[in-house]
């Protein structure tokens, strides 16, 4: 334990820090975070926090730019105020879909954020659903990496019981089948897998699927939702092998550009998403998108980082 918890927000998801500092039962401390008139982003933390446990959280989701550079402004402003340690808590990485070399003078962008955070002086980063687990191993400092799956697995059990078909969890990639063997495994229920090819250039993706769908209600479970139009085009594809009804769970609402109409004129029939990402007035626009809270699992994890205790155990195997 290191002297007193004090909780900050950056401008990116004040919401959802405004809720994880009620779960934990303090207020947000206070920072002032502006503009200069050239645009640059001006910062001063308004309390002290010399030898403190400091805890800043900022989502480096839309304007990810803006975000990333507030959030390495406030770290070096309380490394300067003497903080006794700095724990970012970014419940969205952004960048993190640049995890690897894709072309031999491509840049591995991940890596290059994780470095920016800890030379702004980060002592340990707290994260949810990191794309690529490879990401916390970008670190040179502690990385706690957090998981949507007691939000989402209630929704999902709340789901299982309603349905009137069997259940069966999908896949959207190969990338997401440890996700989904975790659902099925918990619902004890089967999985589905969606494989994408693209037989010649320009030509449009045929998505073959890989186990029983038919006569089934279909739960697609990913990561992030950008522009939705894998999900829209799975959606239908399972519908067309028979699927029944099609619903949808993801940790990261993006949902830029086409994505909410998109998902409003396909066949699924519902889409569940955290609030790692402000998507509130997106949601609202859409009858189909509903939004649940991860504030209880960001607050836990934050009072345990604080106390020396164990993150893990917040995530039992099903």
């Amino acid at each position: 334990m290191h002297g007193e918890i004090k909780l900050f927000s950056g401008s990116s998801n004040r919401r959802l820090a405004e809720s994880v500092a009620e779960h934990l039962g303090r207020p947000l401390n206070r920072i002032d975070l502006g503009r200069f008139s050239d645009g640059e982003i001006r910062v001063e933390v308004l309390e002290t926090v010399r030898g403190q446990d400091v805890f800043i959280i900022q989502s480096l989701c839309s304007p990810v730019n803006d975000n990333l550079m507030e959030l390495l402004i406030v770290i070096d402003a309380l490394k300067r105020a003497s903080a006794g340690q700095i724990t970012a808590v970014i419940p969205y990485y952004g960048y993190a879909r640049q995890d690897r070399q894709t072309a031999p003078r491509s840049p591995i962008t991940a890596k290059l954020v994780a470095d920016l955070l800890t030379a702004a002086g980060t002592t340990r980063v707290v994260g949810m659903d990191l794309h690529a687990r490879q990401i916390s191993g970008f670190f040179s400092i502690p990385f706690d990496h957090l998981y949507s799956r007691p939000v989402l697995g209630d929704e999902l059990e709340s789901l299982a019981r309603r349905s009137r078909e069997e259940l069966v969890v999908v896949a959207p990639d190969a990338g997401g089948v440890e996700r989904a063997r975790y659902y099925s495994q918990r619902l004890g229920v089967p999985m589905a897998i969606i494989d994408k090819r693209r037989p010649n250039a320009n030509v449009a993706e045929v998505m073959n699927i890989i186990g029983e769908v038919e006569g089934c209600t279909a739960v697609i479970v990913d990561d992030i939702i950008d522009t939705a139009g894998t999900l829209t085009k799975a959606a239908a594809a399972l519908v067309e092998h028979g699927a029944v009804k099609v619903h949808a769970v993801a940790t990261h609402a993006v949902l830029s550009g086409p994505a909410v109409g998109r998902i409003q004129a396909s066949a699924l029939e519902s889409v569940v998403v955290t609030d790692t990402i402000p998507t509130w007035e997106k949601a609202t626009a859409c009858s189909k998108i509903r939004t649940v809270s991860t504030a209880r699992i960001l607050g836990e994890a934050i009072e345990r980082v604080h106390g020396d205790r164990s993150v893990s155990s917040l995530f039992p195997d099903p």
